[in-house]
This record gives C-alpha cells, sequence and structure tokens, in this order.
C-alpha cells in the first residue's frame, strides 16, 4: 500500500513554507485533521474536518478504520518529536506514512538560547504529569520542555522552588518563528505566579552548585530517597540487583512483591523509555510506590494490586523480572519464568533460609548465577565506630535461553 495518511508540520508563520509536496497532499486528502488553529489556515471548501478529540485515541482509531484513504493530519513543528506522527508511525509501516517536518521547538528554542542541543534534555509535558521532569534534574543540566498550556511554566517554577532550586534559571519561549514570538527571561522564583500563552517552551539551567533533593540516575539511590516501612532492598543490595538485571532503554520490567516499589522506580529511572509493573497486594505498600514514583519522577508506573502468580495473568510480556517478595508461594517462580520473554534474565534475593533452599533448588533445575551478598555499614557506638553488618543476601540470576 502507498502512502494515504500525511501528517505535515507546521511553524508559526503558517502554510508559507511547506513544499510543494506537502501542499498536493493538503489538495488531495478527502479529510483534514487537526487543532482549530491549524484547520483554520485552510479555506473552507467543504471538504470533510475534523478538531482532535479529548481523549485523543478515539480520532485515531477512526483514522484507522480508515486506512486507505487520502487523509491529512496538520500538526505542530516536528510531528516525529513527540509528535503525532509518532502515535501513527508505531500502528502503520513507513511506506503507509508521508511525513513533512517543520523545525520543532526544541531546534528553534536551541537557536535562541544558543544551546547545544545534543547536549540539552529535551522532554514533552504536553498532557503529561510534571513530575516526569524530575529525573532530567541535574547540577548544570540544560532542558527544553514542551508546555501543556499557559499556565505550565509557573507549575515547573513551584515544583522547583519545592526541591530547592528556586535559583533555577527559566526561559519561557512564546510563538517561536511568528511575529508575536516573545522570550521572557528570569528565575523560578520569578515565574512561580506568571501566566504565558498556551503555545511555549520552556527552557531551564540548573545552578551547578545546586545542593538541593536531587539523586542521579545511577542505580543504587540512598534508603531515605523512598518512602518504606523497613521492607525496602538497600541501596547496596538494589545497586546490585539492578546492575544483574541489566536494564536496556525502551525495556519492561515486573517487579513481583514489589514493597516500597524501589527496584522498579530505579529501572524506570535509568532511561525515558523503560517500563515497569509492580504487583504489590498490600493497600499501605500500594500508597508508599504510589508516593515514591511522584518523587522521583516516574508517574507511568503501572501499579497491579494483587499476590503473583494470580496477579501476572494478562501482563504485557516482560523483558526482566525481579522476585522481590512471594519466591516462596506455590507457582510464582514457575509462572514468572513461563512469562518471561527468550533472552530475558530473572532476578530473585533471599535472605532467609527456605528463600535460600528454594534459589539452590531453582539453580539446580535451571542453572544461572548464585551470588552471596554481606554488606556492613560503619555506625558510631558512643565515641567509637563499629561494623553494622545486615542480613545476608542470596542472589540468583537467570537468563532464559
Amino acid at each position: 500500500m502507498t502512502a494515504w495518511l500525511s501528517i505535515i508540520g507546521i511553524g508559526e508563520e503558517g502554510l508559507e513554507n511547506t513544499p510543494p509536496t506537502a501542499r498536493q497532499a493538503i489538495e488531495s486528502a478527502t479529510l483534514l485533521v487537526g487543532g482549530e488553529r491549524h484547520l483554520a489556515m485552510l479555506p473552507d471548501d467543504g471538504r470533510e474536518r475534523k478538531s482532535w478529540s479529548s481523549p485523543l485515541m478515539v480520532l485515531v482509531e477512526e483514522i484507522m478504520a480508515r486506512r486507505g484513504e487520502k487523509i491529512c493530519i496538520l500538526a505542530t513543528g516536528d510531528p516525529m518529536h513527540y509528535g503525532i506522527g509518532v502515535t501513527f508511525a508505531k500502528r502503520l509501516p513507513a511506506e503507509e506514512l508521508a511525513v513533512f517536518p517543520a523545525l520543532s521547538a526544541f531546534s528553534l528554542a536551541a537557536a535562541r538560547l544558543g544551546w547545544d542541543l545534543s547536549r540539552t534534555e529535551q522532554i514533552t509535558l504536553h498532557g503529561r504529569p510534571l513530575e516526569l521532569l524530575i529525573p532530567h534534574l541535574a547540577p548544570g543540566s540544560n532542558i527544553l520542555a514542551l508546555s501543556d498550556t499557559g499556565k505550565t511554566p509557573s507549575d515547573v517554577a513551584e515544583l522547583l522552588k519545592s526541591l530547592g532550586m528556586e535559583k533555577t534559571e527559566m526561559s519561557v519561549l512564546e510563538h517561536m518563528g511568528g511575529t508575536a514570538e516573545k522570550i521572557h527571561h528570569g528565575t523560578a522564583q520569578d515565574f512561580a505566579t506568571r501566566t504565558f500563552r498556551d503555545l511555549n517552551t520552556i527552557a531551564l539551567q540548573c545552578p551547578s552548585d545546586v545542593a538541593a533533593q536531587l539523586y542521579s540516575r545511577t542505580s543504587g539511590l540512598p534508603d531515605h530517597a523512598f518512602n518504606h516501612d523497613g521492607q525496602i532492598t538497600k541501596q547496596e543490595i538494589r545497586a546490585a540487583t539492578l546492575s544483574a538485571l541489566g536494564p536496556f532503554p525502551g525495556e519492561l520490567l515486573w517487579d513481583v512483591g514489589a514493597g516500597s516499589g524501589s527496584i522498579a522506580v530505579e529501572w524506570m529511572r535509568c532511561h525515558p523509555a523503560n517500563r515497569a509493573i509492580a504487583i504489590e497486594p498490600r493497600d499501605d505498600r500500594q500508597s508508599l510506590i504510589e508516593a515514591n514514583c511522584r518523587k522521583l519522577g516516574v508517574p507511568q508506573l503501572k501499579l497491579i494490586k494483587g499476590s503473583a502468580p494470580e496477579a501476572l495473568a494478562d501482563l504485557s510480556t516482560p523483558d526482566a523480572i525481579f522476585i522481590g517478595g512471594g519466591l516462596s508461594r506455590d507457582n510464582v517462580f514457575e509462572a514468572c519464568w513461563t512469562s518471561l520473554k527468550q533472552g530475558g534474565r530473572l532476578v530473585s534475593n533471599a535472605v532467609t533460609i527456605e528463600g535460600e533452599q528454594r534459589l539452590f533448588d531453582i539453580h539446580d533445575q535451571h542453572g544461572g548465577t548464585l551470588t552471596r551478598l554481606n554488606i556492613s555499614r560503619a555506625e558510631k557506638i558512643g565515641d567509637f565506630t563499629s561494623w553494622k553488618p545486615f542480613r545476608q543476601v542470596t542472589q540468583i540470576r537467570l537468563v532464559k535461553e
């Protein structure tokens, strides 16, 4: 099938700079789709038009149902950079799409500010939780973020203030590339109560000497970074566990018996494309997981209430599994191992004799690597310092060949 769906990126200047092939796609379309601002740029010639619905996927599915018909979508900037083009590229082969990008807001903002785009974090807050910004905050980092509304910059400023980053330099770039373009400069402290026009992009320059509540994306956050009830994989063991799980960008983890969710949270912080499902039966611990997701910037983590193996039915196939609780329950390991994709990794830790014996049995049957981890931390005893040992942990790592 040849290209039937055209997606045309439009800058603030309108249709003036669109190439002839894009104009031809507009003229030949039987259905025109876009925001009201974009559709208003076209003459009303009686052809069918549709504005984006809420939720968005309603119209996406309607377009997919008309596959093969000449349809043209008008979008902002580069449709393949956090745009609608990505949505359809996941559902259609490339030969059925004709994409005509304009300059993205990121390219325009970098040009206005003189930033090296290859060394700038680029995210979108359009229709997404504000907490997604948190993992990108780092001393000296530059961040560009697409706004949701004219209130988004002040919301970001309030978030920065709550983290002790009120001195972060902020720029808000409105309607870039058009006659209404305007750039506002200040700090998070300055922008906390201001409102801007809806079409804006936020630029952040984090102070290099920031002493705020920031955490590295490296595995092994301090235990106090998490809300927990004592049932948490300790920092050093957590770092070793994440290393054994070996996350790659875009992979899915099952955290079975998640507790405070520390493994799943750190898995997702490794890369923005990573996904995780936390399975936890207790309401109080589910609340802890939700709080940790917000606090550490991974609100997209999926939380399932229930116990393995029953709660594992119908979940997406994982690339890796961590069994943090319930290993000794009947069929928990077997259900996890059956669900794991070929080449996937399974890691489990045990601190009890019974749990360790279960790991020995699994090792006898499936092989893998057994590791014993002993961690001690130095603590004060009066005027002296002594080593405080933690419970010994036995860890198994399996790769499903």
